[in-house]
């Protein structure tokens, strides 16, 4: 028998979305609310479902294809929700909603007796790139012997939102792709300096904003410096073509993060850690699940840290190990 091959569809954007829901899953709440019009708190349960599924295809086949994500919402009832993030529009983009959803739904069905139980996820589409004639919803249709099935896909277009609505509606997940809103002008920003100003003082704002909720504790230090790291990553791949407007935007979101920030950082990406760790134990034995989630978690620390520019002696005393120890992950992970 042949071995069947598998393409991964993936791109710097889903990395950045899936990242996101993976360190910061609270931040998705509030964009649920404004897609869907719900009223979730913010305090639910958020359960994460795998998010690779193999496609069957008409050859016979199986595709692997990564969804951007998959969750249920423990509030009052639980509901189960499927985002796709788009950076630009194509015709196979229902195709995909509906392939990941009904996969989805097979997943979680049920056969009792002679009756096969699926539920198709509410579906959405976050455009990261949008024009007038971009709708507001999109639809799935489906004809059936039992009669005809339609749904709607609602659509969020994060260009269409401004710094002051991001934040008094807490859509901070969209922060990263904020950028994508001044991307037509990205020509102009790199040749005239006082307007690639003005573009620099709104990433001052985003910054000085996201400094006051921390301060507040709306949000943590740890949330904070994912938000902008996931900025970053958008920017380098969205104007690379384009050094002025790069390099000017990261010096308004960069600098070093003093060793205060760094354990801060630690302490709750070690708790991020913990939690992952408890999942995985229930399966591997506790003990174990915590220590490997605290040991992955301390690991990603150091490299972002290393990556801000501090030297090993400071790594370590920021992630309470040895400095060789530290210098041995780094050896490792380069190898």
């Amino acid at each position: 028998m042949e071995k069947k091959s598998n393409k991964v569809i993936n791109t710097p954007y889903d990395d950045v979305f899936r990242t996101l829901l993976n360190d910061c899953s609270e931040l998705i709440i509030p964009v649920i609310n404004e897609i869907f019009g719900t009223h979730y708190t913010g305090e639910e349960e958020i359960i994460f479902a795998p998010n690779e599924h193999f496609l069957n295809q008409q050859d016979g086949e199986e595709e692997k294809r990564i969804t951007d994500s998959s969750f249920v919402i423990v509030g009052d009832e639980k509901k189960r929700f499927l985002c796709e993030c788009q950076s630009i529009a194509d015709s196979s983009m229902l195709v995909r909603i509906f392939e990941y959803a009904t996969q989805i739904a097979l997943d979680q069905g049920e056969t009792v007796q002679n009756i096969l139980r699926v539920e198709i996820p509410h579906s959405a589409l976050l455009f990261l790139r949008s024009r007038a004639s971009t709708p507001d919803k999109m639809e799935i249709e489906m004809k059936t012997p039992g009669g005809t099935v339609r749904f709607d896909v609602p659509v969020m277009k994060s260009q269409r939102y401004t710094i002051d609505e991001i934040f008094d509606k807490k859509l901070l997940f969209l922060i990263p792709f904020y950028i994508f809103s001044h991307e037509s002008r990205f020509e102009e920003y790199d040749k005239n300096e006082d307007k690639l100003e003005i573009l620099k003082a709104e990433y001052i704002r985003i910054v000085d904003r996201l400094d006051e909720w921390m301060r507040k504790g709306s949000i943590s230090a740890y949330m904070r410096k994912t938000i902008l790291e996931m900025s970053g990553k958008v920017l380098e791949n969205i104007a690379q073509k384009y050094d002025n407007v790069r390099e000017g935007v990261k010096s308004v979101m960069g600098g070093r993060v003093l060793e205060y920030e760094a354990k801060t950082i630690l302490n709750e990406g070690m708790k991020q850690g913990m939690k992952q760790g408890m999942k995985q134990g229930m399966k591997q034995g506790v003990q174990q699940g915590l220590q490997e989630g605290a040991i992955k978690k301390a690991k990603e620390t150091a490299w972002n840290l290393h990556a801000l520019g501090m030297d090993d002696n400071t790594i370590a005393d920021a992630v309470n190990v040895q400095v060789a120890l530290v210098k041995k992950w780094f050896a490792e992970d380069m190898v």
